[in-house]
């Protein structure tokens, strides 16, 4: 947990607490605060504030303690690192404290940290030695004769917990070293036991299929597995360590640089972004660097660490009684901050999917002023317990959109009741759509929502559902940004002029747009069902389904039962379709398809002697005017011909349309048959008599 943040001169108590006029009530109520944080932080693993948070208070207290030192206390949060330990391990104490670092959290601090080097050390220009600052959990491991033989965790600095049998499940600390003759004798290792994001989501998602408790974050999720009683359970986790610092009466390097080289020699994971660096510029250069590549790391890193990298010059400087001179951790924007939910709206997605959207008091979180953050759905909402009214932890991470973590419940007041989702959608009206088994909530009004609108008429147009084409997508944007097509069914009454007007459209475009509109109307059932949109509801379910229920007025009719009768139809799949159906403004959709002329029927499987091109192959080449290609293709295969992409000297004969490609050149060089468009319709036409 951090230390400090930069809310220092804020005098006020974010995270619950009355404000007091007292300096001394004030001090305590402080300290007893933050003794709190620490209980739930270090011994629960189960923070309850935001690390900045946690940092205003303790910066709050350093501010009064310093203002007034007859409050003085060495038991003040102030004079301790962490925490009291957990009983379940054997207490060990440290040869040389495991003292934090103080926080800078702007530019400011770090020039001020940078000139009281300078001048401690009477020197121009100071080395650095600078690496990332990871976000786990911080262990001593020391070595006799090249191998481990302990390792404590930093506990309150002083004393910490003996977690020597867990540490050797974890197969980045090497239980001896590659090079021990290299290595001290008796050597001490410090660095930081952490958990990848990647590693993160996957025990989690485990501990839920397990129906066991999931971590909050994977510094959580680190401490909380190497604090394990049992190291079989720690084995079992997706531990990983990185080394920052050795200890050695002799034997070591001379540099901080130098002594993560030998200790990479020895086998131990440092660090690949560590470098040195020479006066402000060049740190700030470091921050900016790293801060760029914080969220394409697999691991969570929350600063970045300066170093004087001198050794003798760490001698030189000392500590202070928290703290090392020689260092300064330069923290980032916090990832996670503490606001109030004024309330809970819902988003409709392109597909209909409902997200829940909460509506925040402005906060300063991850580098930006957030008044949004997402809450995933329903189940999420009802799983954190997260009510309006409640203050809540937010988190954003770069680029990643705000998401409400959890709430603070001892902060919420009274019992304010659970929220529920909306019976009707917020866009449209229609009924929502809560499938069992299924997190998300979906619109039912697909054809006419407004939120789903563009993607349903692409859908609706698409080459395996009515295969409209020319009907693309800057077309359809157009359409429904001028307010002239609201659902497919409006598709059917635009005319020459209205398209001719839309953006390079031309006549000759309209014109075809029209005539491909027209083609159209007369579709198989099947066809049809796919373009409506249902959910689930592919081309071979659909198809499935014309053929079982040999009607539309029947298929709108059944029951879920009658539905799952279908092959490949299941109970989530029925429920889509009957939720669909129930819509009422869907089936007017539906009504207003026939009112315009559009038809169906239903495909079914031809007899040997309704195909009469059985054994025949045909290539299409170029565009068609009265068929599309794909329409030209079905009405072949229904008639027992292959439609293949290459022309060989088996192919029957070539369809050459308008602009044709090198097909037709290959039928030419083969001498196989072309016809053109005209003579393809006279095919057709006498082979279906």
């Amino acid at each position: 947990m951090s230390q400090a943040d930069s809310g220092a001169g804020d005098d006020r108590l974010t995270d619950g607490c009355d404000l007091v006029g007292d300096p001394r009530q004030r001090v305590q109520q402080l300290r007893e605060r933050i003794r709190e944080h620490n209980y739930r932080y270090y011994v629960l693993d189960d923070p309850s504030v935001p690390d900045a948070e946690y940092d205003r208070l303790m910066r709050e207290l350093e501010r009064l303690e310093r203002e007034h030192p007859e409050l003085d206390d060495p038991d003040s949060p102030t004079r301790r690192v962490g925490s009291r330990l957990d009983s379940g391990f054997e207490t060990v104490t440290h040869d040389v404290p495991m003292l934090s670092l103080a926080n800078a959290f702007d530019e400011r601090e770090v020039i001020e940290f940078d000139a009281r080097i300078r001048n401690a050390l009477d020197r121009e220009t100071i080395a650095y030695a600078v690496e990332p600052k990871l976000d786990g959990l911080a262990i001593s491991l020391q070595y006799r004769d090249g191998r481990l033989v302990r390792a404590a965790t930093r506990g309150d600095g002083y004393r910490g917990e003996n977690v020597t049998a867990n540490a050797r499940t974890i197969r980045a600390i090497p239980l001896a070293l590659r090079r021990p003759e290299d290595a001290p004798a008796a050597l001490e290792v410090r660095g930081e036991v952490y958990m990848t994001r990647s590693g993160f989501k996957k025990l989690n998602q485990r501990l839920r299929d397990e129906d066991q408790k999931t971590f909050v974050n994977p510094r959580n999720a680190a401490a909380g597995s190497l604090r394990q009683l049992d190291p079989k359970i720690t084995a079992a986790r997706p531990l990983r360590f990185f080394a920052y610092s050795a200890i050695a009466e002799s034997g070591l390097a001379d540099t901080q640089a130098q002594i993560l080289k030998q200790l990479s020699r020895l086998g131990f994971p440092v660090s690949s972004l560590a470098r040195t660096a020479a006066g402000v510029d060049e740190l700030f250069a470091f921050y900016r660097d790293v801060a760029g590549l914080r969220d394409k790391l697999d691991y969570d890193i929350d600063g970045v660490v300066y170093k004087v990298d001198d050794i003798d010059q760490q001698r030189e400087l000392g500590f202070v009684s928290r703290s090392p001179r020689w260092a300064l951790a330069h923290k980032f924007p916090a990832d996670e901050e503490m606001t109030r939910l004024k309330g809970i709206d819902v988003q409709v997605g392109r597909t209909g999917k409902l997200t829940p959207v909460a509506r925040l008091e402005p906060v300063f979180v991850g580098g930006v002023t957030v008044t949004n953050a997402t809450l995933h759905n329903l189940d999420e909402i009802r799983r954190k317990d997260v009510r309006p009214g409640d203050m809540v932890i937010v988190r954003r991470a770069g680029d990643v959109i705000p998401e409400v973590v959890r709430p603070v419940l001892e902060m919420r007041s009274g019992n304010p009741p659970k929220w529920e989702l909306p019976d009707q959608c917020p866009a449209c009206g229609s009924h929502i759509e809560q499938v069992e088994g299924e997190a998300d909530a979906r619109c039912s009004g697909g054809l006419v929502c407004p939120a789903q609108r563009k993607r349903a008429l692409e859908h609706f147009a698409s080459r395996n559902a009515m295969d409209i084409d020319g009907l693309g997508s800057r077309i359809i944007d157009q359409l429904v940004d001028a307010e002239q097509v609201s659902d497919p069914a409006d598709l059917y009454r635009l005319d020459v002029e209205t398209l001719a007007s839309l953006e390079r459209m031309g006549q000759k475009s309209a014109t075809n747009l029209v005539r491909a509109l027209e083609n159209s109307k007369r579709v198989a059932l099947g066809r049809l069902l796919f373009a409506l949109g249902i959910r689930e509801v592919g081309t071979v379910s659909a198809a499935n389904l014309a053929q079982h229920f040999g009607s539309l007025q029947r298929l709108m009719d059944a029951d879920a039962e009658s539905l799952e009768q279908v092959e490949d139809v299941g109970p989530i799949m029925a429920a889509h379709i009957r939720e669909f159906f129930d819509e009422a403004k869907n089936r007017d959709v539906i009504r207003r398809l026939t009112d315009h002329g559009v038809t169906w029927f239903v495909d079914q499987p031809p007899a040997p002697e309704q195909q009469p091109l059985q054994g025949k192959s045909y290539v299409l080449t170029g565009s068609l005017e009265q068929l599309t290609r794909s329409q030209a293709k079905q009405r072949l295969e229904r008639l027992g011909a292959r439609v293949t992409g290459s022309v060989s000297k088996k192919t029957s004969a070539v369809v050459a349309g308008a602009e044709p490609g090198s097909k037709l050149d290959k039928a030419r060089e083969l001498d196989v048959p072309v016809l053109d468009e005209n003579e393809l319709m006279a095919l057709l036409e006498s082979m279906s008599d």
